[in-house]
């Protein structure tokens, strides 16, 4: 799996016009998976990323997780993050699960 994990004061995924995710403070994630990854991956990934250090405590230190400051999580699906661009002009997106298996562990 490929986590790009991103802090944000506020966050929402718009398509076609209809909001289909908010959150106020907390993390923006974009998600890849591979083909080999496991629902142990996945729990892995998300006790990890819950548990980051990342927002400041009263001393300005980046001291607390997400849990410390009450901030919310928007998941982004993103295939995208298995490109491979080494060859031509066009990416392949070979290397990224099937979408069955993306879908299960997402």
């Amino acid at each position: 799996m490929r986590a790009v994990v991103q802090r944000s004061l506020e966050a929402k995924v718009t398509i076609e016009g209809n909001t289909v995710g908010t959150i106020d403070h907390g993390f923006v994630v974009l998600l890849g998976v591979g083909p080999t990854d496991t629902e142990a991956d996945s729990d892995y990934l998300a006790e990890k990323i819950s548990k980051l250090r990342v927002f400041s405590d009263p001393v300005c230190k980046m001291n607390l997780a997400l849990a410390d400051v009450g901030g919310q999580v928007l998941s982004i699906s993103q295939f995208t993050l298995y490109a491979d661009t080494h060859r031509g002009n066009r990416p392949s997106f070979t290397g990224a699960a099937d979408p069955a298996l993306g879908d299960r562990l997402y």
